[in-house]
């Protein structure tokens, strides 16, 4: 297999070096550019396996940099990391709305950084296919192999767009698609945190972190619930974790 090719958007030289040393010792292709607009215009060029991406940069910042890759037909699927200082909740709220995968906080671990890049390729190879494949006894009752349905609720395997009656089709990224495939073949059971970390991110046990669930289950929520405070699709069992329950 050929190697992955990773585009790093980074204007700190220091940061951008240690970041290519980290990868390229790992026989990943890296490229390195230090502004956003580089950054678009090389995606374009070729589009990357994955982007590991910072936020404050001069010029155009990483967070509209992510925003005009999801809206773009030839980039909206390529996995994004943000590696940044703005580490704050709110700051990862906006990078995961946006679109990004994952949100990894300077300073960083170079050993946990090349284990959630190994994660996410192996996640976006594993769900690079036409549908996923569902697991044996997973599969919810009223679907067919394309749509899996669960009450008025629909995931289209095919176009990876959610319908709900009361917000119509939603298109997903492609973390929010794994994450509620994820949930909606699995009704009934009870996910917390660190098990959708495993199972969903593919990460090592201690790797990542349970806000990156919170909040990527936040901005799901926004998006297909009537009342993101108060879900009736995504439930949280206090204490436990997150669930989709059937009314069976």
């Amino acid at each position: 297999m050929s190697a992955f090719n990773i585009l790093v958007i980074e204007d700190d030289s220091l940061v951008a070096r240690t970041i290519e040393r980290c990868l390229r010792g790992n026989e990943y292709h890296v490229q390195v550019v230090n502004t956003g607009v580089a950054g678009l215009k090389a995606a374009r060029n070729k589009i990357p396996d994955l982007v590991v991406l910072d936020v404050m940069m001069p010029g155009m910042d990483g967070f509209t940099v992510c925003k005009e890759m999801r809206e773009d037909a030839l980039l909206k699927d390529v996995p994004i990391m943000f590696l940044t200082a703005k580490n704050k909740v709110e700051d990862k709220i906006v990078g995961l709305s946006v679109g990004a995968d994952d949100y990894l906080a300077k300073p960083f671990n170079v050993d946990e950084l090349l284990l959630r890049v190994k994660a996410i390729l192996r996640r976006t190879q594993r769900n690079g296919g036409d549908a996923l494949t569902l697991e044996t006894g997973s599969r919810p009752q009223h679907q067919t192999d394309a749509v899996i349905r669960i009450g008025d609720y629909a995931l289209d395997t095919r176009t990876y767009t959610f319908s709900s009656p009361h917000k119509g089709k939603i298109r997903l990224t492609p973390v929010q698609y794994t994450l509620l495939y994820h949930l909606m073949t699995h009704p009934n059971k009870i996910f917390s945190p660190a098990l959708l970390l495993d199972e969903v991110w593919d990460y090592p046990s201690e790797t990542g972190s349970a806000d990156l669930v919170r909040v990527h289950i936040k901005n799901i929520r926004e998006v297909v619930e009537v009342d993101p405070k108060n879900p009736v699709f995504i439930k949280t069992v206090q204490g436990y974790g997150y669930t989709i329950q059937t009314d069976e």
